[in-house]
Protein backbone atom coordinates (compact mmCIF):
# COMPACT_ATOMS: atom_id res chain seq x y z
CA UNK A 1 0.00 0.00 0.00
CA UNK A 2 1.18 3.52 -0.81
CA UNK A 3 -0.19 6.62 0.90
CA UNK A 4 -0.75 9.74 -1.23
CA UNK A 5 -0.61 13.03 0.68
CA UNK A 6 -2.11 15.69 -1.60
CA UNK A 7 -2.43 18.50 0.89
CA UNK A 8 -0.46 21.38 -0.58
CA UNK A 9 -2.17 22.33 -3.84
CA UNK A 10 -4.05 25.42 -4.98
CA UNK A 11 -3.82 28.23 -2.46
CA UNK A 12 -2.12 25.98 0.11
CA UNK A 13 1.43 26.59 -1.13
CA UNK A 14 3.98 24.85 1.09
CA UNK A 15 7.13 26.76 2.09
CA UNK A 16 10.14 24.73 0.97
CA UNK A 17 11.58 24.38 4.47
CA UNK A 18 8.24 23.06 5.77
CA UNK A 19 8.09 20.56 2.93
CA UNK A 20 11.62 19.40 3.68
CA UNK A 21 10.76 18.83 7.34
CA UNK A 22 7.71 16.82 6.24
CA UNK A 23 9.84 14.80 3.83
CA UNK A 24 12.48 13.99 6.42
CA UNK A 25 9.93 12.96 9.04
CA UNK A 26 8.12 10.73 6.54
CA UNK A 27 11.42 9.27 5.33
CA UNK A 28 12.37 8.37 8.90
CA UNK A 29 8.98 6.71 9.42
CA UNK A 30 9.25 4.68 6.21
CA UNK A 31 12.82 3.61 7.04
CA UNK A 32 11.70 2.50 10.50
CA UNK A 33 8.63 0.69 9.17
CA UNK A 34 6.23 2.95 11.07
CA UNK A 35 4.41 4.03 7.92
CA UNK A 36 3.93 2.66 4.39
CA UNK A 37 5.56 4.16 1.33
CA UNK A 38 4.24 7.69 0.87
CA UNK A 39 4.03 10.16 -2.01
CA UNK A 40 3.72 13.88 -1.23
CA UNK A 41 2.15 16.00 -4.00
CA UNK A 42 2.21 19.76 -3.51
CA UNK A 43 3.03 23.24 -4.77
CA UNK A 44 5.78 25.25 -3.12
CA UNK A 45 5.90 28.92 -2.38
CA UNK A 46 8.45 30.50 -4.78
CA UNK A 47 11.99 29.32 -4.08
CA UNK A 48 15.29 28.44 -5.75
CA UNK A 49 16.94 25.24 -4.55
CA UNK A 50 20.44 24.08 -5.40
CA UNK A 51 21.70 20.51 -5.47
CA UNK A 52 25.23 19.58 -4.53
CA UNK A 53 26.72 20.06 -8.02
CA UNK A 54 25.51 23.64 -8.54
CA UNK A 55 28.26 26.01 -9.71
CA UNK A 56 28.45 29.63 -8.50
CA UNK A 57 27.87 30.98 -12.01
CA UNK A 58 24.57 29.08 -12.25
CA UNK A 59 23.04 30.91 -9.27
CA UNK A 60 21.07 34.19 -9.35
CA UNK A 61 23.26 37.27 -9.58
CA UNK A 62 20.71 39.68 -8.04
CA UNK A 63 20.94 38.40 -4.46
CA UNK A 64 17.85 36.20 -4.68
CA UNK A 65 18.06 33.65 -1.84
CA UNK A 66 18.86 30.03 -2.71
CA UNK A 67 18.32 27.02 -0.44
CA UNK A 68 21.07 24.41 -0.68
CA UNK A 69 19.70 20.88 -0.43
CA UNK A 70 20.99 17.30 -0.24
CA UNK A 71 19.50 16.02 -3.49
CA UNK A 72 21.33 15.35 -6.70
CA UNK A 73 21.32 17.79 -9.57
CA UNK A 74 21.91 21.50 -9.80
CA UNK A 75 19.82 24.63 -9.32
CA UNK A 76 16.13 24.84 -10.13
CA UNK A 77 13.03 26.81 -9.21
CA UNK A 78 9.84 25.75 -7.46
CA UNK A 79 6.67 27.76 -7.09
CA UNK A 80 2.93 28.12 -7.72
CA UNK A 81 1.72 26.38 -10.86
CA UNK A 82 4.38 23.67 -10.66
CA UNK A 83 3.44 20.21 -9.36
CA UNK A 84 6.14 18.83 -7.08
CA UNK A 85 6.16 15.15 -6.18
CA UNK A 86 8.18 13.60 -3.38
CA UNK A 87 7.91 9.80 -3.58
CA UNK A 88 9.25 8.34 -0.33
CA UNK A 89 9.59 4.70 -1.33
CA UNK A 90 11.65 1.73 -0.18
CA UNK A 91 13.57 0.46 -3.21
CA UNK A 92 14.14 -3.18 -4.03
CA UNK A 93 17.59 -4.71 -3.58
CA UNK A 94 19.96 -4.45 -5.33
CA UNK A 95 19.14 -0.76 -5.53
CA UNK A 96 19.21 0.65 -9.05
CA UNK A 97 19.11 4.42 -8.60
CA UNK A 98 19.33 5.23 -12.30
CA UNK A 99 16.61 2.68 -12.99
CA UNK A 100 14.40 4.44 -10.44
CA UNK A 101 14.94 7.78 -12.18
CA UNK A 102 14.09 6.21 -15.56
CA UNK A 103 10.93 4.77 -13.96
CA UNK A 104 9.89 8.21 -12.68
CA UNK A 105 10.51 9.66 -16.14
CA UNK A 106 8.25 6.98 -17.58
CA UNK A 107 5.44 7.87 -15.16
CA UNK A 108 5.67 11.55 -16.13
CA UNK A 109 5.86 10.79 -19.84
CA UNK A 110 2.75 8.59 -19.58
CA UNK A 111 0.78 11.42 -17.98
CA UNK A 112 2.04 14.05 -20.41
CA UNK A 113 1.28 11.97 -23.49
CA UNK A 114 -2.22 11.36 -22.13
CA UNK A 115 -2.69 15.14 -21.97
CA UNK A 116 -1.43 15.58 -25.53
CA UNK A 117 2.07 16.77 -24.61
CA UNK A 118 4.80 14.79 -26.45
CA UNK A 119 7.23 14.43 -23.55
CA UNK A 120 10.34 12.33 -24.20
CA UNK A 121 13.65 11.34 -22.72
CA UNK A 122 16.78 12.97 -24.15
CA UNK A 123 19.97 10.94 -24.23
CA UNK A 124 22.38 12.04 -21.53
CA UNK A 125 19.87 14.33 -19.80
CA UNK A 126 17.56 13.35 -16.96
CA UNK A 127 14.00 14.59 -16.66
CA UNK A 128 11.36 14.93 -19.37
CA UNK A 129 11.85 17.01 -22.51
CA UNK A 130 10.20 18.32 -25.66
CA UNK A 131 13.05 17.91 -28.16
CA UNK A 132 13.32 20.72 -30.68
CA UNK A 133 10.23 22.42 -29.31
CA UNK A 134 11.97 25.73 -28.58
CA UNK A 135 14.09 28.15 -30.57
CA UNK A 136 17.44 29.69 -29.68
CA UNK A 137 18.17 33.39 -29.97
CA UNK A 138 19.74 32.78 -33.38
CA UNK A 139 16.77 30.78 -34.65
CA UNK A 140 18.02 27.21 -34.17
CA UNK A 141 15.77 24.50 -32.69
CA UNK A 142 16.28 23.91 -28.96
CA UNK A 143 15.06 21.29 -26.53
CA UNK A 144 12.75 22.44 -23.74
CA UNK A 145 12.51 20.80 -20.35
CA UNK A 146 9.06 20.29 -18.85
CA UNK A 147 9.90 18.14 -15.82
CA UNK A 148 13.01 17.97 -13.63
CA UNK A 149 14.05 15.08 -11.41
CA UNK A 150 16.50 15.22 -8.51
CA UNK A 151 16.56 12.51 -5.86
CA UNK A 152 18.35 11.15 -2.84
CA UNK A 153 18.32 7.56 -1.62
CA UNK A 154 19.25 6.99 2.03
CA UNK A 155 18.90 3.69 3.92
CA UNK A 156 17.21 2.26 0.85
CA UNK A 157 14.39 4.83 0.83
CA UNK A 158 13.98 7.66 -1.68
CA UNK A 159 13.60 11.38 -1.01
CA UNK A 160 13.05 14.47 -3.14
CA UNK A 161 11.63 13.66 -6.58
CA UNK A 162 10.17 15.55 -9.54
CA UNK A 163 8.94 19.01 -10.50
CA UNK A 164 6.44 19.15 -13.37
CA UNK A 165 5.76 22.54 -14.93
CA UNK A 166 1.98 22.89 -15.29
CA UNK A 167 0.81 26.51 -15.28
CA UNK A 168 3.73 28.32 -13.64
CA UNK A 169 5.49 31.42 -14.87
CA UNK A 170 8.80 30.82 -16.62
CA UNK A 171 10.23 34.23 -15.64
CA UNK A 172 12.17 32.91 -12.59
CA UNK A 173 14.23 30.66 -14.85
CA UNK A 174 15.76 33.76 -16.43
CA UNK A 175 17.70 34.32 -13.20
CA UNK A 176 19.48 30.95 -13.20
CA UNK A 177 21.06 28.32 -15.41
CA UNK A 178 18.31 25.80 -14.78
CA UNK A 179 19.72 22.34 -13.98
CA UNK A 180 23.09 23.63 -15.23
CA UNK A 181 21.99 23.30 -18.88
CA UNK A 182 22.84 26.32 -21.01
CA UNK A 183 21.72 25.16 -24.46
CA UNK A 184 18.06 24.37 -23.72
CA UNK A 185 14.94 26.07 -22.42
CA UNK A 186 11.96 25.30 -20.21
CA UNK A 187 8.25 25.09 -20.89
CA UNK A 188 4.95 24.19 -19.23
CA UNK A 189 1.96 21.98 -20.02
CA UNK A 190 -0.24 25.07 -20.32
CA UNK A 191 2.13 26.74 -22.76
CA UNK A 192 2.31 23.66 -24.98
CA UNK A 193 -1.45 23.05 -25.03
CA UNK A 194 -2.51 26.70 -25.24
CA UNK A 195 -4.86 26.39 -22.26
CA UNK A 196 -4.48 26.49 -18.51
CA UNK A 197 -3.70 23.14 -16.90
CA UNK A 198 -3.02 23.44 -13.17
CA UNK A 199 -1.29 21.15 -10.67
CA UNK A 200 -4.74 20.38 -9.27
CA UNK A 201 -5.74 19.10 -12.71
CA UNK A 202 -2.61 16.96 -13.08
CA UNK A 203 -2.22 15.56 -9.54
CA UNK A 204 -4.95 12.88 -9.90
CA UNK A 205 -3.39 11.75 -13.19
CA UNK A 206 0.03 11.44 -11.55
CA UNK A 207 -1.46 9.52 -8.63
CA UNK A 208 -3.22 7.10 -10.96
CA UNK A 209 -0.07 6.56 -13.05
CA UNK A 210 2.03 5.97 -9.93
CA UNK A 211 -0.57 3.49 -8.64
CA UNK A 212 -0.35 1.58 -11.90
CA UNK A 213 3.42 1.71 -11.98
CA UNK A 214 3.79 0.54 -8.39
CA UNK A 215 1.33 -2.29 -8.95
CA UNK A 216 3.27 -3.60 -11.95
CA UNK A 217 5.62 -6.10 -10.35
CA UNK A 218 7.60 -6.47 -13.57
CA UNK A 219 8.72 -2.84 -13.62
CA UNK A 220 8.15 -1.35 -10.16
CA UNK A 221 11.40 -0.37 -8.40
CA UNK A 222 9.79 -0.65 -4.97
CA UNK A 223 10.73 -3.37 -2.50
CA UNK A 224 8.41 -5.98 -1.13
CA UNK A 225 7.41 -5.52 2.49
CA UNK A 226 10.06 -6.14 5.17
CA UNK A 227 13.03 -5.93 2.79
CA UNK A 228 16.19 -5.05 4.72
CA UNK A 229 17.23 -1.50 3.73
CA UNK A 230 20.62 -0.46 2.42
CA UNK A 231 22.78 1.83 4.57
CA UNK A 232 24.36 4.12 1.98
CA UNK A 233 23.10 7.43 0.61
CA UNK A 234 23.07 8.32 -3.06
CA UNK A 235 22.06 11.48 -4.93
CA UNK A 236 21.10 11.51 -8.58
CA UNK A 237 20.65 14.58 -10.72
CA UNK A 238 18.21 15.88 -13.17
Amino acid sequence: MTIFDVSGLGSQHVPYDDGLVRQRATHADVVAGRTPDTVLLLEHAPVFTAGKRTSPDERPTDGTPVIDVDRGGKITWHGPGQLVGYPILRLAEPIDVVGYVRWLEGILIEVLVGLGVPGERVEGRSGVWLPGHGVTADGRPADEKIAAIGIRVAEGVTMHGFALNCSNSLDPYDKIVACGIRDAGVTTISRVLGRTVTPQDVAPLIQAALDRGLADASSSPVAAAHTTPATTATEVAA
